[in-house]
This record gives structure tokens, sequence and C-alpha cells, in this order.
């Protein structure tokens, strides 16, 4: 038996095990696993598959209400939307991949989220992504900030899936870790989704799709390892888009037929995970021959193919007798099925290699009886210093050569209009704040016919086809707040991203999310995480919106340093009149609204990022504006809106102006002029409307207990505030897209 000194554990961390786990496995077992029973119990095992640091927290998470028609447990969750049909959605990381090989990475990324839904039954129509990296002037950075892209536009072009919405953020923490989330929302007959789920003793196995390589050997390991520079470039997938599409398109003409019981996509883990994860939500077993794999290398071992995470390969339950059936439809799409295996009935997974069995294990020793961890938790001294109220910091020289702030706090400008015009455009062109063109003029945003509003909005809005209903997409995270407080940061990303839906006047329904933190064997991860988790399921329960899916992503650190916490949200959300859809531009001749109170600080903005006051948030304040917002859409009272977040009401302001082409004219009041510009404090959104349906948007304001104030009115080629900046359209899209 192998015993644990310090050689045995860095060979089984590389399967993703820690020594007394293996001894358990020992104990369980009997007996010591061979080489395939190894690898495959250490991807189950690892925290890519078996979740064990997390299990436990995440049953916290709300996940049910009246629109659900699957949560957590499957490959996508879906809601019901009316008229029969399911918007079914996930969010997954790619992380560790990215890092090594940023094109590739990225784009079997967006394929595995793409296999995730229509794995479902349900036909792909949106991408979204979520990127953090490090510093914008790195070179490294600016590396992996163009192969992420590339593979994201790459893969999401060939296929025709539209990229619609997203974020990118830039922090010194990301360096040598980049975060890449993918997010794909599908659409689906309810009747006609798909569960994983085996069933029927002798019913057979297909696996269908592309051959199988050595490219993604071991990548579940992989991406629960703390150390992904020590990687090697082999862990890293491969994807063909051309060839997805054909997959796609094969798989959903076939579910028509009946034939199929169950469809599972082969990501993390490959056949392993695919193979164990449909028997065990059966209660069945597996029989596999790993012989009749195709494969597209010589000499590939039962470890080989067995862990191989190849790309654009699923897995088929197909009624015995109808295995002819189902190979013929997949030969028209130029796509192998092979019969690989048959569902059994004793709850095991059998491997033979021909005649020669080269593994069995007990399916519940790779699924229920993944140990769950209590994590150790310790609240790191000082990470009580988040408070609400203006700090210190406001009062001294900030990094950014602000100078004293205290003037400002007492209600009087320190600067004039030149002075602030100046910080309005620092802030634009900063990297967390300027355009994000640059990335998505390289997506096709608008293929398949059904965007309405595409990349830059406050929400992608998609049409239902067929309907009259839209769907509302986005994605948030602001890994500043979350470092600062990662239990109010994680409800304050839920509720940005419940005010994004509000303002194009969507109804929140569902939210699927991707959990990056770093080592959870570490306290103060492990606090960071319980409270991200905590925080998460707080504010959806505030806002009535169900967790239905989401991805865990730990372990990434690099040279022992972990990422910011950062739990990154999606949201869909449903507009039953699309056409009532709300963009975020300004246009000529309408009167211009603020909804929500005064801001009273500066702390943890983008104007002052090193303060350590949380921005005044409330999580009851942002389910009224978000039900104002919706009610000003569905009353047509509305022509923009835009929620006031990174940046402050003057980066609010001036992407409205430069969305719609359109300037304005505005008089603001408050405690200063650099608090009222620059504040971050929540719960607050920029609307515009016809200058005859102010008193009645006023009116419905005050109904929902809600300030409200008009502060001027649009037109012309300038953002000119009194007392405040004065600039031209030019300026503003100069400091905006400066790669323009």
């Amino acid at each position: 038996m192998l015993t644990a000194d310090r050689s045995v554990e860095q060979r089984l961390r590389a399967f993703g095990l820690l020594p007394a786990e293996y001894a358990l496995i020992v104990n369980r077992l009997g007996r010591e696993p061979n080489l395939v029973e190894l690898g495959m119990l250490g991807a189950m095992w690892s925290e890519h598959c078996g979740y064990k640091h997390s299990r436990k927290l995440l049953k916290q998470l709300p996940t049910s209400g009246p629109r659900v028609v699957q949560g957590p447990g499957e490959n996508a969750g879906a809601v019901e939307i009316g008229d029969g049909l399911a918007v079914v959605l996930k969010m997954e990381s790619h992380n560790h991949p990215s890092a090594v090989e940023p094109f590739q990475g990225a784009a079997t990324g967006v394929g595995g989220i793409l296999r995730d839904i229509f794995t479902m039954g349900a036909r792909p129509v949106a991408i979204l992504d979520s990127l953090r990296f490090g510093v914008f002037e790195d070179p490294r950075t600016q590396f992996l900030l163009g192969g992420v892209i590339g593979g994201i536009a790459h893969y999401g072009n060939c296929i025709g899936v539209p990229t619609v919405g997203g974020e990118i953020t830039f922090d010194a923490g990301y360096a040598g870790n980049p975060i890449v989330n993918a997010m794909c929302v599908g659409l689906a007959p309810i009747e006609s989704l798909m569960r994983a789920r085996a069933s029927g003793a002798g019913n057979a196995l297909l696996l269908v799709g592309a051959d199988t390589g050595r490219d993604g050997l071991q990548g579940a390991a992989f991406a629960s390892n703390d150390d992904p520079e020590a990687s090697h470039r082999g862990v890293v997938q491969v994807g063909n888009p051309f060839l997805e599409k054909l997959l796609l398109e094969a798989c959903l003409a076939v579910l028509e037929t009946g034939d199929v019981l169950a469809m599972q996509d082969l990501g993390a883990a490959g056949l392993t995970s695919s193979a164990i994860e449909m028997a065990a939500r059966g209660g069945l077993g597996v029989d596999v021959d790993v012989a009749q794999v195709p494969r597209r290398e010589t000499g590939l071992s039962p470890f080989e193919v067995m862990l191989s995470e190849s790309q654009e390969r699923m897995l088929l339950l197909v009624r015995a007798g109808r295995e002819a059936v189902v190979q013929a439809r997949f030969a028209r799409w130029e796509l192998h099925a092979a019969v690989i295996g048959r569902v059994v009935a004793e709850p095991n997974i059998r491997v033979r290699d021909g005649a020669e069995t080269v593994a069995e294990l007990p399916i519940a020793l790779l699924t229920d009886d993944v140990p769950a961890y209590d994590l150790v938790v310790a609240r790191p001294v000082g990470e009580d210093r988040a408070g609400t109220e203006p700090s210190p910091a406001l009062r001294a020289t900030s990094p950014r050569g602000r100078g004293d702030l205290a003037a400002g706090l007492r209600g009087t400008s320190r600067g004039g209009r030149g002075d602030l015009g100046r910080e309005v455009l620092n802030l634009l062109g900063s990297p967390n704040l300027r355009s994000r063109r640059f990335a998505y003029r390289q997506y096709d945003s608008t293929v398949q016919g059904n965007t309405v509003l595409g990349p830059g909005h406050a929400a992608a809005v998609m049409r239902v086809e067929g309907t009259s209903r839209g769907l509302a997409i986005t994605t948030d995270c602001n890994p500043r707040l979350v470092r600062l407080d990662p239990r109010r940061g994680a409800q304050q990303a839920v509720a940005e991203a419940a005010r994004n839906l509000a303002c194009v006047g969507a109804e929140p329904v569902a939210v699927t999310d991707c959990l990056n933190f770093g080592n959870p064997e570490k306290p103060r991860v492990a606090w960071q995480l319980t409270e991200a988790v905590a925080g998460l399921a707080e504010a959806c329960r505030a806002l009535d919106v169900p967790i239905v899916s989401g991805n865990v992503s730990l372990y990434n650190e690099a040279g022992g340093r972990a990422i910011p916490p950062t739990p990154a949200v999606g949201m869909v959300g449903l507009l039953e009149d699309v056409r009532r859809a709300v963009p975020s531009g300004f246009s000529p001749g309408h009167s211009v609204l603020l909804l929500g109170d005064n801001p009273v600080g500066l702390g943890a903005s983008e104007f002052l990022p090193d303060d350590n006051c949380f921005p005044r948030f409330d999580l009851d304040s942002e389910r009224r504006l978000g039900s104002l917002l919706r009610e000003l859409a569905r009353r047509a009272l509305v022509r923009s809106a835009q929620d006031v977040a990174d940046g402050g009401l003057a980066i609010a302001l001036a992407e409205s102006a430069l969305l719609g082409e359109c300037g304005a004219i505005l008089h603001l009041e408050g405690p200063s002029m650099e608090v009222t510009l620059f504040s971050e404090d929540q719960g607050r959104a920029v609307v515009s409307c016809d200058s005859a349906a102010v008193e009645g948007a006023l009116a419905l304001a005050a109904e929902h207990h809600v300030a409200a104030r008009a502060i001027g009115h649009t037109g012309g080629d300038r953002l000119r505030i009194d007392d405040g900046p004065d600039l031209t359209l030019a300026q503003l899209r100069a400091a905006w897209e400066p790669e323009a």
C-alpha cells in the first residue's frame, strides 16, 4: 500500500487525491486500486467533479420556485417561460486551461458549455462570457486577453451561436491565473427536455462525435490543482466548432425519434464521469468496452481512453434494439456512433478492454462516497473593516493623486469644470470602465437573427422565436467589492444582475453561477467561499430568483497567491413583450430622471479604489427599484435606462450619451460634485422619458417608495452638467474607445 510520505502525496495530488482519501478508498475497496481505477477515482474525487469542499455549502442556495423545471444536478438548469417552453442555462469555468493555452482553453470552454445546453435537448441561442485578467498593461495580460477573446470568437462564430454580452475585469490579483467563465442559454419545449439518467438494464451506450485522443488527459485533476503553471500543455483540450455544429444538429434531430433515453456530454473526466454520472442518476451500473471506442491515435491505453477529455463527444443511452437506427441517423451527419457498452442492473462500473477487465468499481464509491468536507474557516484579522460610513481614506491622498477630498465631503467642490472633466475622461478611459468593443466587435452577436439588444446595453435581449416574449441575459461580479466583504459583495453581484435585467424591462427568473476561488484548504479562502455562498443565498431569496445550475472552480492560485474571490453571477430574465425592451442609449428631446437615493460617499469606488468603505447597499431598495423599472418599461414610460454601477453616475451618463450618440444638459445636487458624480452607492439608475411622461414616472416612483427627480434633458453633442463637467461626445468617445 502507498505510504503517506511527501513523494507519494505529490503523486496522489496529480490524481486529485489526498493520502487520507486514498487510504479511505483502499479501506472501502478492501484492496488497492489499479492504475485505471486510480485515474477514475482521482477524477471523480477531484474538486472539479466531486465538489468535496463546496457540496455542503451549496445546500443553502435556493433552487426551487414556481417556474423551475430542472434545478441543479443535471447538465443545466431549466425554467418555464410560457407557451410550453423552457429556458435552459448554465455557466462553467475553464480557468486552468486558459492560463496555459488561452485560445484553446477559452474555445473549448465555449464548446463545453454549448454541449451542456443541447445535452438537455435545448437549442443554444446565446453565449456570454465573464473574464478576469491581471494588470491591463502587463504583456502577459495582453497575450492572455488576445488568446481568450480570439478563442471565444472562433468557437461561437463558427458554430453559429451569438455572443451577446459579458464582462471583463483587470486586477493584479488575477496575474498568472485568469478567470474564463462561459455562460450559455438555450430554448426547448418542456416536454422535450432530456435528462442524463440511466434506465433499463440492457440498453446501449453509444459514444458519438469526435474520435478520442490524448488531448485533455486528466483535465479534471488539472483543474483541481493549485499550481497551473507547473502543468503541461497536453492537458488542454483542442476544439473543433465545425464538428460540434454537426453534433448539435444530429443530437437534436435524433431526440425526435424517441430512441434516445438519456444524453450526457463528455466534459471533465471524459468517458469516466459521463458514464458514472448517468449510471448514478438512474441507480444502475454500466459495462464499458474501451476497445470499441473510436480513436484518432494509435496505442491509447484503457487509462487514456477513460480519462481523455477530447472535445465534441457525447454519450447516448439508446433503447436496446434501436442502435442501428440511431447510428444511421448520425451517419447522415458524417458522425461516428459506436456502441461501447450497456447499462447493467448491478450498481458498478466495469471497464473492459475486449475480454479483459481492466477496472471494476462500485458506482457509489465514485459518487455518493466522495467526502464532503467541513471547511476550516478563519476570518482574517482586519477583514471586519468594511464599514458603511465614509472612511478616513476619503480624507487622504489617494494613489490616483486626487489630493485631499475633505473639502468635497464638506459640500464644496475642490475643482472646477476642467478638473472634473479630466476625472471623467480618466475614469472613462481606465481599463475597467472603457468600452468593451475591442472584444465584442470580434463576436457575431446577431447570428440566428433574434438579437434585440446586443453587447453594450444594460443587458442583452433575445427574441423568443415564434412568440412575443424576450429573454434578457447578463453576467455580473465586482471582485473589488467581494474582496472587501465577500458576503455583501456576492449579494451585490446578484443585485446588480437583477438591476441590469430590470433596466431593459425584464423580470429575473433564474440564476446560474460560477464560484471562482483559491485553495479552500486555506482558512482565509474557506472564509471567503463560505461568506460568498451565504451572500448569494440571501440575495437570491430577497429578490425571489432561484439558482438552477452552476459550477465551482477552486484552487485558482499562482505562486501560492489566491485570486480575488469571484462569485460570478449569470442571470436570465423574461419580458412578456419583447417590443418593450428598453435600450441604454439616450435619444434627443427627452427628460432625464435619476432614480434612487442621493449618494453619501466614495467608498471602494473606481474613483477611490483603495478606500475600505463598502458602498451603500440594501437588498430591499434593490427590490423596489427593480419593480419600478419593470413597471416603467411595461407602461412604455421610459425610452432608455442605465444602472449606476462601476464609475458612478458620471460613467452611467457618459455611456448613455455614447450609446445613443446624443448629449444631455443636466443639473445635479449632492454632498459634493465628486461624490455625486463618482460614488458607487448602489440601488440607482438613470432613465429618460418623453416630457409628457415625467409626471407619471415620478408618481409611479413614489408608489414604489423610490426617490426620483428630473435632472435635465437630452440633446446636442455635449454632456454638460451644471457646476460640473462639460465635455463633447467626441472627447468622451476618444477616452472610452481609444482603439477606435
